[in-house]
């Protein structure tokens, strides 16, 4: 009888820890090693999507793929939809709001009502203006005809009537680098420079001057106000029309060699301010009607008690004014007595 060779199970075990080392477990009958990895062994199997594949396979075969008329119309209506929704949102982020339209609305017709107010209002003035003139004349008569045309100079003068001659034209604007918003903003025309110019043209025997139309007085401000500038509270826009009625010559050669002249210049050449300087054979000026003078008064009693004159004193005390009533009046003879000390101030008294 032939001995069976030793197999796996008939061999010794090995000293050492392999001796007691557990079996190796055994997969359950059906499952795959793989089994766990059922992403990735798909990914590696078919890397294409199936709808890919199929097109592929009907473009390598020449197959068309046929497309019902029901799905072309839904994709129809469906691009339609989705173009009409996406020009609504457009057009609805491109206009203003209800209420914002509606604000812009009230506030253009609230100022064009203004400018006609004060259009109105100019228009009034210029005829009062006009009757003040008429009745002036008819009052200083015909008779006297210096103090006519002392009236009519100081008119002039204080820029209640119009005026036309020849003249100059200075014309300055902000460079083309200026910000609009930017009161700050040294390449624009500042209300320093305006006065800097006018008063020059006063000084050089300028007879009449007018910025954009609005007379210059001897109560004229011109002041800023943000980024505007303002001419009797009348904002200016740019560029500013300096004209001036008087010798034009003159003018020029005093702007060129003075202070305004220099102003100009760096005005130009630093900042790139448009300046022109222009003679004119004829310039017109408009009126600027009558002019309302204001002043201030100390209400009574408010005055400190330092500062009250003697006179006013006496005349506001009840004590004095009640011996002023009571004393009898020194006799005229006192006035012109040399040896009675105080007798001007009595005279002033009682002449007062």
């Amino acid at each position: 009888m032939t001995a069976r060779p030793p197999g796996p199970q008939d061999a010794e075990p090995l000293p050492g820890p392999a001796a007691h080392a557990e079996p190796a477990p055994v997969p359950a009958a059906g499952r795959r090693p793989d089994a766990s990895m059922t992403l990735l062994t798909e990914v590696d199997r078919s890397p294409l999507d199936p709808g890919y594949a199929l097109v592929a396979h009907r473009r390598a075969t020449g197959e068309k793929g046929r497309r019902s008329p029901a799905r072309a119309a839904v994709l129809l209506v469906t691009a339609a939809v989705l173009g009409i929704g996406v020009t609504a949102a457009a057009q609805t982020l491109l206009q203003p709001a209800a209420s914002a339209q509606q604000a812009r609305d009230v506030l253009e017709s609230s100022i064009v009502e203004r400018n006609d107010a004060v259009a109105a209002l100019q228009q009034d003035v210029e005829e009062l203006s006009a009757q003040i003139a008429a009745l002036q004349s008819r009052l200083v008569g015909d008779a006297d005809g210096p103090l006519r045309a002392e009236v009519e100079a100081g008119a002039v003068q204080a820029g209640q009537l119009p005026v036309s001659g020849p003249g100059l034209v200075v014309r300055l604007s902000d460079a083309p680098a200026a910000v609009v918003d930017d009161p700050e903003d040294p390449a624009r025309v500042q209300d320093l420079d305006l006065q800097v110019v006018v008063n020059g043209l006063w000084a050089a025997g300028a007879e009449a001057i007018a910025i954009n139309d609005q007379r210059i007085g001897p109560t004229t401000a011109i002041r800023s106000a943000g980024s505007a500038v303002l001419v009797d509270l009348v904002p200016l826009t740019n560029p500013y029309r300096v004209e001036v009625v008087g010798n034009a010559p003159a003018l020029q050669t005093a702007l060129t060699q003075g202070d305004v002249g220099e102003l100009l210049g760096a005005l130009r050449a630093t900042y790139g301010i448009g300046v022109d300087v222009s003679a004119q054979d004829s310039v017109s000026l408009p009126g600027a009607g009558q002019a309302t003078l204001r002043y201030a008064e100390v209400p009574d009693g408010a005055l400190p008690e330092p500062l009250v004159s003697p006179t006013a004193r006496a005349t506001t005390d009840p004590g004095t004014l009640r011996e002023q009533s009571v004393s009898p009046s020194p006799p005229a003879v006192a006035a012109s007595t040399p040896d009675a000390p105080g007798a001007g101030a009595d005279d002033e008294g009682s002449g007062s």
